[in-house]
């Protein structure tokens, strides 16, 4: 019998399933921009700098697995911008589809907002129409696309710029 998804704070033991995720997307998609595997030692200084500065780092986990991450951090790194955050959230290829995601992002939009959070921001590879219409779905609303300012596997990328006022 299949478990209900879980969303939990991320450990220590999760880096090399969150390395697996974010390198496949590294080698397969443009959802990161990013050409350089990682390894999980990589991971861990980021996970360590996400915890420092009090930024949440998620994992879905589905059948004892880690099905996906999300996390936020800091947009601009000037004292003004303080309550706007940027995330990025990203789903294990076997488990596309069955709202793990969202599941992420809800639970990462409320940790925000208990953190006074004003303004979530999200960096979208402008042909990314699933990730778009989930954001959307969400109450993110677009607010601009960035041209070519971003190049993998060999052609220029648009960058949809979209924000959630929280």
């Amino acid at each position: 019998m299949q478990q209900p998804v879980l969303i939990r704070d991320a450990v220590e033991a999760d880096l090399p399933a969150i390395r697996d995720i974010y390198n496949h997307a590294v080698e397969h998609t443009t959802a990161i921009w990013n050409e350089v595997l990682i390894d999980v030692d990589n991971r861990r200084v980021w996970l360590e700098l996400r915890r420092a500065k009090g930024f949440p780092v998620l994992v879905a986990e589905k059948d004892g697995k880690v099905a996906g991450y999300a996390s936020y951090g800091e947009w601009r790194a000037f004292d003004g911008y303080r309550h706007t955050v940027e995330h990025s959230v990203y789903v294990d290829k076997d488990c596309r589809g069955a709202g793990i995601g969202k599941k992420l992002m809800l639970d990462l939009i409320a940790r925000a907002k208990a953190a006074d959070m004003h303004v979530m921001i999200a960096a979208i590879e402008a042909e990314n129409k699933a990730s778009i219409a989930l954001h959307e779905r969400l109450g993110f609303r677009l607010v601009g696309i960035h041209r070519e300012v971003g190049i993998k596997f060999g052609r220029w990328l648009d960058l949809a710029a979209m924000e959630l006022r929280l």
